[in-house]
């Protein structure tokens, strides 16, 4: 896996790693995940002793809303990327107690084979995640915990009290306009999810302590 770059986010324990494609006139091929390499990477340090036990892969149309997901016992970090298309991705800090609680982000992502690298996402277990989708897109994502059904929650990502302070503008403006559409595509489960406030004050959160997860 050549690693071309790591970025830290507005909230710092999301990165993004940036890795080569290597092109001819067949295409390309990439090795699009070394867990050696991520592991060694200075500004990677957290996934030194991350293992990831469960693959997943979406296809969502356009329009399309999900999340914003968590977990607990066990905790679930992801390690995500287009496949193929163009999403918003979406995270928020639920650590209570944590200086950037109930602060989102957001970041754009794309892929086709067109592009001159792919890319990752690292979201943290104490970090709620959702995606937003511009055109047709497949994703996958590599996940630290088996999916625990009874030990997860949500957060809706049209909560009024999200606080986006963080987010970029130009994508907040974008997710703003889809979001205002009919077109709309979300669950009524994730439509009706958790405020902050709300969550604050569930007796879950005691799972999600700035400090302990």
């Amino acid at each position: 896996m050549k690693i071309l770059s790591v970025k830290t986010l507005a909230l710092p324990e999301i990165k993004t790693v940036q890795f080569a494609l290597f092109k001819d006139n067949r295409g390309y091929f990439t090795e699009s995940f070394r867990k050696s390499d991520l592991a060694a990477h200075p500004a990677l340090a957290p996934l030194a002793g991350t293992e990831f036990v469960q693959q997943n892969e979406s296809y969502s149309l356009p329009h399309t809303l999900r999340g914003l997901h968590f977990q607990w016992n066990p905790y679930m970090g992801k390690l995500i990327r287009v496949l193929f298309g163009h999403m918003i991705d979406i995270v928020a800090d639920i650590r209570v107690g944590s200086p950037t609680f109930g602060k989102a982000i957001l970041y754009d992502m794309r892929h086709s084979p067109a592009a001159e690298s792919g890319e990752w996402i690292w979201v943290p277990p104490g970090f709620t995640h959702g995606n937003l989708f511009l055109e047709p897109t497949a994703i996958e994502y590599l996940c630290t915990g088996e999916y625990s059904q009874g030990c997860e929650a949500g957060i809706s990502p049209l909560a009024p009290d999200l606080d986006w302070t963080l987010a970029d503008k130009t994508l907040k403006a974008t997710f703003d306009t889809t979001v205002a559409s009919p077109a709309l595509i979300i669950t009524e489960k994730d439509r009706m999810g958790l405020g902050v406030k709300n969550w604050a004050a569930d007796a879950r959160s005691g799972n999600f302590i700035y400090g302990k997860v």
